[in-house]
């Protein structure tokens, strides 16, 4: 099982017109659309999760594709860590996706 990251989605996303898009290239396993926790408001981005092959399809075929006006950012989920983008640091076990 492959863990997408699907970045820069339009705020009026939902989680099955996203499933409804991966579905072209596979089997979607599951969709998960991340909302910010004080306000509930959509981040404008989620991670769906797919078997390989059909995940490489899909990143291959949506990355840069066009969705409510604003071109997806699609790669393969990176496990979050002290190497990761925000520096990491604070102590405690490293957080995961």
């Amino acid at each position: 099982m492959t863990k997408i990251y699907v970045g820069n989605l339009p705020f009026s996303a939902t989680e099955s017109e996203v499933r409804e898009l991966f579905a072209q290239h596979g089997t979607v396993e599951s969709v998960s659309l991340i909302n910010d926790r004080e306000t509930g408001r959509p981040r404008g981005f989620g991670f769906v999760e797919m078997a390989r092959a059909d995940a490489t399809r899909a990143i291959q075929s949506l990355n840069g594709k066009d969705l409510g006006g604003r071109p997806l950012r699609i790669n393969e989920a990176q496990e979050r860590g002290a190497g990761g983008p925000r520096g990491g640091g604070g102590g405690g076990a490293p957080r995961r996706w």
